[in-house]
């Protein structure tokens, strides 16, 4: 192929390169792809079998490979695709060998020795965008789909690495490049001060694509708890049944659970997957009132994790009195508020107790010392929290399973309510709400110069910057850091 020329950026080509393309270590199978122009020729001279440079593309043979010596390394399959039909629009051969990490590396260093050069990061990907087999954003959808833990964040990856989030991009790029053309063929004409593109239809357009533009940047942040696990904080009082709530959650005895209060010191972590979403749950601290340095640090790590939650479960045990459980609650109601965390206000051991009233545990002496009764402020103190964050109040039972249903459902309904991934294009990537972001602001320019009777030349040059912002997203316009950049990130063999 030679040298591909890119916006003005030289990327070189002309080699061919090799990697395992199956994660490392031992397994049935792993997979090394070749490719490049000397792709099939390079694979042939350790090859025994069919005859790989007569056969068509998108076919598998039996054979085996051997090294410069004629030492026989395995017996494999090779697939051959021919340019440009493959992933990297160039001819490349896969060959499937034993998982053995020995025959790996020994027909890796065979393929070497006969003229390819070991891939970089991302590489073979890079070359298909270098192809125009994929746009940037779909290349990053790959990188995306190789690393998706759970069917959110797949089907979040499914719709850059398939084009959907591309095709709306370019259509919506198309259409501002057809009233750039006009506006700068008027200004061919200027001294004639004759209109060729209509201000009304521009106006509007700008506009609509302006909001489109605003909502696809202000899904990034849904996008990327989705993307990385949505960050769940357990937290409430010692012993109200934070661990045994983890345990149950995660489906194994992940915590140590005893009927010590604060036998929970640091922070306990780990991943599920409910309804399609993944979380991240956090096992915290009891908080309360402490001398134990020690118990301390921890609650000051639990307190410290309340500020990066997405959701926060604050646990009650309905067998003590509600009223002072809540207390500590209220003194972090400003941190849930200004991350506009989601709260589930959790009664836990209500297979302990008839009913969840506080005035069935209140005693003279709390009626005495406070001059109200705890019921009423138990009433006060809930009316506070409902009133600074969204609460959602459920109960039921960590240590028999009963209402945690109800509580998986409610989680992966809060995961779902600002944006679905089955339902409507979410960014889960910075550079590209950065992109979106800097093309809106551009077009609310183009709308301001166009409501306020600005020159042609103006006009044309804010659609222009927003068409820029768009094309660095698909990257039509690119540079070769960006790329570096981009594909760094990538494993090496895709």
């Amino acid at each position: 192929m030679g040298q591909v020329i890119h916006d003005n950026t030289i990327l070189n080509s002309d080699s061919t390169i090799v990697a395992v393309a199956t994660p490392p270590g031992t397994g049935g199978i792993a997979v090394i792809r070749v490719s490049g122009p000397e792709a099939i020729a390079i694979c042939s001279k350790g090859w025994k079998g069919s005859d790989l440079s007569g056969v068509s593309s998108h076919t598998v043979h039996l054979g085996s490979f051997s090294d410069r010596e004629g030492n026989l390394l395995d017996e494999c399959v090779a697939t051959v695709f021919r340019s440009p039909r493959s992933y990297t629009g160039e001819d490349t051969v896969e060959i499937s060998v034993h998982g053995s990490p020995w025959i790996q590396r020994a027909v890796v260093e065979a393929i070497l020795s006969y003229g390819a050069k070991p891939a970089e990061p991302g590489e073979f990907t890079r070359r298909a965008f270098i192809n125009g087999r994929l746009d940037l954003t779909q290349a990053e959808g790959v990188a995306d789909l190789i690393a998706s833990s759970s069917r959110a964040a797949h089907r979040l990856a499914m719709q850059q690495a398939s084009g959907g989030f591309s095709r709306k991009i370019s259509e919506l790029r198309e259409k501002l490049m057809e009233f750039a053309s006009l506006i700068e063929l008027e200004l061919d004409f200027s001294e004639e001060d004759v209109e060729f593109a209509d201000r009304g239809k521009l106006t509007e357009l700008a506009r609509e694509s302006r909001d489109m533009l605003r909502h696809l940047a202000g899904t990034f942040r849904s996008g990327q708890v989705l993307k990385a696990g949505i960050p769940v904080v357990i937290a409430g009082p010692p012993n109200a049944g934070k661990s045994t709530m983890l345990n149950r959650l995660l489906r194994e005895d992940k915590a140590i659970v005893t009927s010590v209060a604060g036998t929970t010191r640091d922070i306990l972590e780990d991943t599920i997957e409910l309804g399609g979403v993944l979380f991240r749950f956090f096992d915290t601290a009891g908080i309360h009132e402490s001398k134990d340095e020690v118990e301390l640090i921890g609650i000051d790590k639990a307190i410290d994790r309340l500020s990066n939650a997405r959701i926060v479960i604050w646990m009650t045990d309905s067998t003590t009195p509600l009223q002072p459980q809540l207390k500590e609650l209220e003194r972090h109601l400003p941190t849930l508020k200004s991350n506009d965390t989601t709260l589930i206000l959790y009664h836990n051991k209500a297979d302990l107790v008839d009913h969840l009233t506080e005035g069935k545990t209140a005693t003279e002496s709390e009626t005495a010392a406070t001059g109200v009764t705890p019921l009423t402020a138990t009433s006060e103190i809930l009316s506070t929290v409902r009133a600074s964050v969204n609460t959602i109040e459920l109960s039921g039972s960590a240590s028999t399973g009963a209402g945690i249903q109800l509580l998986e459902t409610t989680l992966a309904s809060i995961a779902t309510s600002e944006h679905n991934p089955d339902s409507e294009l979410i960014v889960t990537n910075a550079r590209h709400a950065a992109a979106l972001e800097a093309a809106a602001q551009a077009l609310t320019l183009v709308i301001d110069n166009l409501q306020n009777g600005l020159s042609h030349d103006f006009i044309a040059m804010d659609i222009r910057e927003a068409i820029a912002h768009l094309s660095e997203l698909t990257g039509a316009i690119t540079t070769d850091l960006l790329l570096q950049n981009i594909f760094s990130r990538f494993c090496i063999g895709k």
